[in-house]
């Protein structure tokens, strides 16, 4: 699969703060790729200089096989902040017209597209009413349909499910899988582990300007396993005592086990059969990606202060 997006080597310096520093990755067309970091590790100055709103210091950014060029390729992207750009005062249908023009879009073309998404998202009834009218979760709504409008080849949505109820995040969900599927790139940032390890197939983590992770989903899970499995019996062992394994935690007849090294996880199955256990699940626990979130940027957060006392 072609990458739409590469970034090489990108720097950027506000004073003292290196807000990105030497940051390489590359995303692939069609995919859904999770742009992951704590406040002020430098998300949104990456997002601004793949918008064009920020220029890098040094580095590149290569976008659909050539150098980006901010302004003949900035109609190619649909950027959705987590702050809302709506206009209060102004009404729905006028202001999605006004941003969709903005995109290069004539009205007649702006006016169909809008019917479409407007009854695919059930928001006909929107049309004449303000911005300031809406809750949050209607704004939400709002500022996805204007971000996607224009087909773009790239979209960038930061924190897309904020103030939306379950019934719309997964609504919102299903288009995304949808424009996913059609070919649209999509970089999903977002502080909510779990909604990455569901939508996104790669991932990069960032912190202190630096990348200190990316990678599958799946791979980065296997790269940090513990080797803890849980296993479930359906008679309590008359002795759990074993060589291969230490138990981590233990409830009637199921137990979470830690293979000691030097051992592998038929071992342990060994065990237990030959204490004539009937063996119910056998399954590795892998770790969240909230836990490896946190225990990267805790790790580096003490890297950081180790050096700022040198």
């Amino acid at each position: 699969m072609n990458n739409l997006i590469e970034l090489q080597n990108l720097k950027k310096y506000f004073a003292t703060q290196k807000a990105v520093d030497d940051i390489s990755f590359s995303i692939e067309q069609g995919s859904i790729f999770g742009l992951l970091g704590p406040n002020g590790a430098g998300k949104t100055t990456l997002i601004r200089m793949i918008t064009g709103i920020f220029y890098q210091d040094s580095g590149s950014i290569i976008f659909d096989g050539k150098k980006f060029d901010p302004i003949n390729d900035i109609t190619k992207i649909g950027y959705m902040p987590e702050e809302r750009g709506l206009y209060k005062k102004m009404k729905i249908g006028e202001q999605a017209i006004y941003l969709a023009q903005l995109k290069g879009l004539s009205r007649n073309d702006a006016v169909q597209k809008l019917k479409f998404w407007f009854e695919k998202l059930e928001m006909q009834s929107w049309w004449n009413k303000k911005v300031e009218d809406l809750s949050k979760g209607m704004s939400q709504k709002l500022q996805f349909v204007t971000t996607v409008l224009h087909e773009p080849k790239l979209i960038i949505l930061d924190e897309p499910f904020s103030g939306l109820d379950p019934v719309n995040a997964n609504l919102i969900k299903d288009e995304i899988y949808g424009l996913a599927q059609r070919g649209c790139t999509i970089i999903f940032s977002t502080h909510r582990m779990e909604q990455v390890e569901e939508i996104c197939d790669k991932i990069v983590l960032v912190n202190l300007g630096k990348k200190i992770l990316d990678g599958t989903v799946q791979d980065v899970k296997q790269q940090f396993k513990e080797n803890k499995f849980k296993i479930k019996l359906r008679e309590v062992p008359a002795n759990s005592n074993d060589n291969s394994f230490t138990i981590i935690d233990a409830k009637a007849n199921e137990f979470i086990v830690k293979i000691n090294e030097g051992f592998k996880s038929n071992d342990v199955l060994q065990s237990f059969l030959q204490q004539g256990c009937t063996i119910e699940s056998f399954n590795e626990i892998l770790p969240s990606l909230n836990d490896i979130f946190i225990h990267l940027v805790e790790g580096t957060k003490s890297t950081a202060r180790a050096f700022q006392q040198i």
